[in-house]
């Protein structure tokens, strides 16, 4: 299944029905008076959270959707049939967005949250509705309302409660597969992973959290190198990131020089993401004796000033990584106690969700922006031609499975 994480779309809801104008006839009724009926309601257009898609692939191609319009009334005080309301099923985290203003309609982040966005127009009256005392033959009939219609934007980001984070070949598919059931690709290659995978790591009975492993990210993603910010923002709604660094590179780059490019890069795309509870990960200590380990590892925490939670681990043998799990647990069931107990905390921590939603959204708007006028050939720059385009049709796409 292809992985489509954004796409835009046209609703157009249902058009009211017309009123009836119409007068009884019938034998020995020479003057019966009005019974034209009412119009019927055109029909609404709803997006629906459903936690069986993991993916918008299905807006990918059929991008306009119109509701029933409402019937016409009749005669004999016969009402118009109301169009039937239109329900669009989208994944759970999907955020709708309207194209033209750029404000956020809603966000479905619950199962079966339904959204209006579309509202059906209003039924027009027949002229049994204008009858009076002074009026006793009325010809008046209104017109239904239009239907509204609106182009909108879907973003999905996926819903974790880890994030993975770090240079491509960290570590990060591996990682997932040794904790969870989720079988990303692994190859000893740069850039293996294509879209993000979910994992759900089991800690224990009634004991789960959900992890996601994105991409790697590159010095200049911000910017829309490599795969950009394109899976930057899948991040933004996780509670905690693990930060995976290689302990031995096979190019023997500096590992602190490592974790600083992903600081950078994400301190460009979102700086209040930086400031997220983030734990350092040590990858692949299966290739480094004891002592080298050690000497890694004090260097790290020397130079950066770490002064946060630290794992030495080796994914590929799974070597440290149930204890990183257990204590990932324990942190966000603590987190979420804390929470519920204390009432400042729980504000700091929307404040801060909500900040690093609104940085995302003002930079992905921005490469919008800039992508909408390299296409227009009005912006040409050297940046510009590291930029992905979304909309390239490619059948032979990168394909996710989410293993729940």
């Amino acid at each position: 299944m292809k992985f489509v994480d954004e796409v835009s779309i046209t609703v157009k809801a249902g058009d009211g029905g017309n009123g009836c104008m119409s007068f009884r006839r019938e034998k020995f009724i020479p003057k019966g008076g009005p019974d034209g009926g009412d119009g019927g309601d055109g029909g609404s257009i709803y997006l629906e959270a459903d936690s069986n898609l993991n993916t918008l692939v299905d807006y990918r191609y059929t991008r306009r959707f119109n509701a029933q319009r409402g019937e016409n009334g009749r005669g004999s005080d016969c009402t118009g049939a109301k169009g039937e309301d239109m329900v669009l099923k989208v994944p759970v985290g999907t955020t709708v967005v309207d194209a033209g203003t750029q404000e956020i309609i809603g966000d479905l982040t619950k199962e079966g949250q339904r959204l209006l966005v579309a509202q059906g127009g209003f039924h027009g009256l027949g002229n049994t509705r204008f009858k009076s005392s002074v009026n006793r033959a009325p010809r008046q009939t209104s017109q239904g309302s239009l239907g509204e219609q609106r182009d909108l934007k879907l973003e999905m980001k996926v819903l974790a409660d880890v994030g993975l984070l770090g240079l491509p070949n960290a570590g990060k598919s591996t990682l997932i597969r040794a904790v969870s059931a989720a079988k990303p690709k692994v190859a000893d290659y740069p850039f293996t992973t294509m879209v993000p995978n979910l994992g759900v790591v089991d800690v224990g009975r009634l004991r789960s959290f959900v992890i996601a492993d994105i991409p790697g990210v590159i010095e200049g993603a911000a910017e829309g190198a490599g795969l950009g910010t394109r899976f930057l923002k899948h991040l933004s709604r996780t509670r905690l990131l693990l930060h995976l660094v290689d302990m031995a590179p096979m190019d023997q780059s500096d590992p602190v020089e490592a974790v600083e490019t992903i600081v950078h890069e994400l301190g460009k795309f979102s700086p209040a993401l930086t400031l997220r509870e983030r734990w350092l990960v040590l990858n692949k200590c299966d290739q480094l004796l004891e002592d080298e380990q050690q000497a890694i590892l004090d260097d790290v925490v020397e130079r950066l000033e770490w002064e946060g939670p630290i794992f030495v681990i080796s994914a590929a043998d799974r070597q440290g990584t149930d204890e990183l799990a257990k204590a990932v647990m324990n942190w966000l069931e603590e987190r979420q106690q804390r929470i519920a107990d204390d009432e400042d905390y729980a504000a700091e921590v929307a404040a801060l969700d909500q900040q690093v939603e609104d940085e995302a959204r003002a930079h992905l708007q921005l490469l919008d922006d800039r992508r909408a006028l390299r296409k227009q050939g009005l912006l040409k720059d050297a940046a510009d031609d590291d930029f992905d385009d979304e909309d390239d049709d490619d059948e032979d796409g990168a394909e996710i499975i989410y293993v729940r």
